[in-house]
């Protein structure tokens, strides 16, 4: 095994190779910009953004100069990546920007940067302003183990089973979501773990910065009443240690779903279809995964 040490503050690697810094951005409030920022910025031969026009207003308003501006995002990454990272080794140092925001969090800079280091490039993380963190500390739930997940799979089966797997996580978890699937991803939330305490943080350093906070029904409830507007960051607790260890505890534990299923229909007398939801009740799952799982 060997290791690889990336000494940051080089000016340059002894292969002559640029370096990638990972630029975070305002995520609203221009303020949040950094003097560190607005530096590596000026100085970098070439800056790859997400959106190249909102990189732009950014730059202008702060009196930066490309030497170049480049488009890096999921739909060009295959071609643009390798590019990007042919400029480094001939010398050029790099800056990678998001729309908002740190980089490579639930965008294509994660991409970059595994390229970057494959090639034996140092990347330098300049800091500043995240969503997902910035609602986590104003949202009053514990801070001490967080899981940050990001945006959910767009279908539903495979978010129904993604929340189900996280139903014993005990740690805060954190989402993104859009205004046209919050509140859908909030009912999947209340179907897997029931009520919990949630925060829906919006417009984070905005004008209109909002925290709405109560419970998963109480949230879906609001939402009907109040028209989603803007991404949101989710904040959601985790699970009761007490429930975690009830469930692992419980009597059916040892059995599988067949032995699990046969138990109703032996012990209860129930017919084949209320064992099997009866079952998928224990377990926190859908009848549909139980039939599967016979199959």
């Amino acid at each position: 095994m060997s290791i690889s040490i990336q000494k940051s503050f080089d000016e340059r690697s002894s292969e002559g190779y640029g370096k990638l810094y990972l630029v975070a951005t305002p995520i609203g409030n221009l303020e949040d910009m950094t003097y560190r920022a607005v530096r590596t910025l000026q100085e970098a031969d070439i800056i790859a953004a997400e959106d190249t026009r909102q990189t732009r207003k950014l730059l202008t308003h702060f009196e930066i100069t490309p030497g170049k501006l480049l488009s890096y995002h999921e739909h060009n990454k295959a071609a643009s990546g390798p590019e990007l990272i042919r400029f480094i080794i001939e010398g050029k140092n790099l800056a990678l920007v998001s729309d908002a925001g740190l980089p490579a969090i639930s965008d294509p800079g994660s991409d970059l940067v595994k390229l970057a280091v494959e090639k034996g490039i140092s990347v330098i993380p300049i800091p500043g302003a995240n969503a997902a963190l910035s609602a986590l500390i104003v949202s009053g739930l514990p801070t001490e183990r967080f899981q940050f997940i990001g945006f959910l799979p767009r279908d539903h089966k495979d978010r129904d089973n993604l929340l189900n797997s996280l139903q014993d996580e005990e740690s805060t978890m954190l989402f993104y979501e859009s205004p046209h699937r919050v509140i859908k991803t909030l009912e999947s939330m209340f179907k897997a773990w029931g009520d919990r305490k949630v925060v829906l943080a919006r417009e984070l350093t905005k004008r209109y910065e909002e925290m709405a906070r109560g419970l998963l029904s109480e949230s879906i409830s609001w939402l009907e009443e109040h028209p989603p507007l803007g991404e949101y960051c989710i904040v959601v607790a985790g699970a009761h240690p007490e429930e975690v260890k009830e469930r692992k505890d419980a009597w059916w534990q040892p059995l599988s779903v067949e032995e699990h299923v046969r138990h109703y229909e032996e012990q209860e007398g129930l017919p084949r279809k209320e064992a099997m939801k009866k079952a998928a009740g224990d377990r926190g799952v859908s009848k549909r995964d139980i039939y599967k799982e016979l199959l």
